[in-house]
């Protein structure tokens, strides 16, 4: 509970000094980063692994060998043979962040060994203990991404939006279909939930080509509008929430100070009445009925108030999460074409509603399909004509 670390030997990543302290591994960081990347393009765990075995890499196990003899994690002959769990270990560590987690595990009792991981709230965690490898908002989407699953298809490929392409009608996740002939090859991806027949819903059927073109083609538009009115945008950002108003904001914060300011005013009413009582200045008649009047008003109170300063937290989240936006515009200020990197890191997820004929027929040529894009800490966003 001190923030000294309860253990001698730091996570994959780092090494420990004469001191104790977490520094970083030079040799093992950079595959920490390279796991981390993998995994925004859009790859699980075993093609991770897979990848990383096909370049080579040292395990850990076989690093700690090679410089400490230690065979515990060693397997001679697989030195290179990566497996999924310990790429999933290093995906969830949030030591790579920065921060210090002392008690992740503990046992039922002396007579039993057998590791039990504790919960996060029985986790003693201490923020920047030691130099981070993999900064918080990376480490968080990463955390998203690993929520959704993603198989690869019958053609050993994960597709572009797999696990973030979602049903507008049954909010079932969106399957990559690829229909390919002599004559003609179509990719596209329909609803899980129609494929599978599990629920009554329609195909929701869109091309790949044609998603692919929307979607880079917005994500073109607010990024290009991020760079240029970065000032703005982030007011816009702001404003598009609940409570994103400054003038609102600050009329609020007001009526928060006075309500504040009563509660504290009534607190100190109730103790003079009391006084008073218990003096005979007062009757008990008298007592019983100021006090119920006061009680209510300042019951009264405490309710607005909490409700205003959860509405002020949520805009001062809002201008937060904005800032992280345009971390991500800062950081790919153009590009040609979108990677599975590139849409990770910008989308969270892509509703997809079922295509209308515009001229009324049900197998009309002309069709209208709705796209809704939530974009990474923000959602939805709508810009100026």
């Amino acid at each position: 509970m001190s923030g000294k670390p309860v253990t001698s030997k730091p996570v994959y990543g780092y090494l420990m000094d004469e001191d104790e302290n977490f520094i970083i591994d030079e040799e093992a960081a950079p595959v920490v980063k390279q796991i981390y990347s993998l995994c925004l393009a859009g790859n699980g765990p075993t093609k991770i692994a897979r990848m990383l075995t096909e370049q080579e890499i040292p395990t850990p196990g076989t690093l700690e060998y090679r410089r400490t003899g230690r065979t515990r994690r060693y397997h001679p002959g697989y030195e290179c043979k990566w497996a999924a769990n310990t790429v999933v270990h290093i995906l969830e560590n949030r030591e790579y962040t920065g921060c210090l987690v002392n008690f992740k595990t503990t046992t039922q009792s002396y007579k039993c060994s057998k590791i039990i991981y504790n919960s996060e709230d029985k986790q003693a965690i201490f923020e920047n203990h030691h130099e981070q490898i993999i900064d918080k908002d990376t480490w968080e989407r990463v955390q998203e991404l690993r929520k959704q699953r993603k198989r690869p298809n019958r053609y050993d490929e994960v597709g572009l939006f797999s696990g973030i392409l979602f049903c507008a009608d049954c909010g079932s996740v969106m399957y990559q279909q690829r229909y390919q002939t002599d004559k003609r090859r179509q990719d596209c991806y329909i609803c899980g939930s129609y494929k599978k027949r599990t629920a009554d819903c329609t195909a929701h059927f869109i091309r790949t080509d044609l998603l692919t073109a929307g979607v880079t083609e917005n994500l073109r538009k607010v990024t290009s509008y991020a760079a240029k009115h970065e000032a703005r945008f982030m007011k816009l950002l702001t404003e598009q929430t609940e409570d994103g108003s400054k003038r609102r904001n600050a009329a609020k914060k007001k009526e928060l100070e006075a309500a504040e300011k009563r509660i504290a005013e009534l607190s100190a009413i109730f103790k003079r009445l009391y006084e008073d009582s218990v003096t005979g200045r007062i009757s008990d008649e008298r007592f019983t009925e100021l006090s119920a009047d006061y009680e209510a008003e300042q019951k009264e109170l405490k309710e607005r108030a909490a409700v205003l300063q959860g509405e002020l937290s949520r805009t001062l989240e809002a201008t937060a999460n904005a800032e992280k936006f345009m971390k991500v515009v800062r950081k790919y200020t153009s590009f040609e074409e979108l990677t599975p990197t590139l849409l990770r890191e910008f989308v969270e997820k892509i509703v997809i509603h079922e295509s209308e004929a515009l001229d009324g027929k049900r197998r009309g040529k002309l069709r209208r399909q709705e796209i809704e894009i939530y974009y990474s800490f923000v959602g939805k966003v709508e810009l100026p004509d």
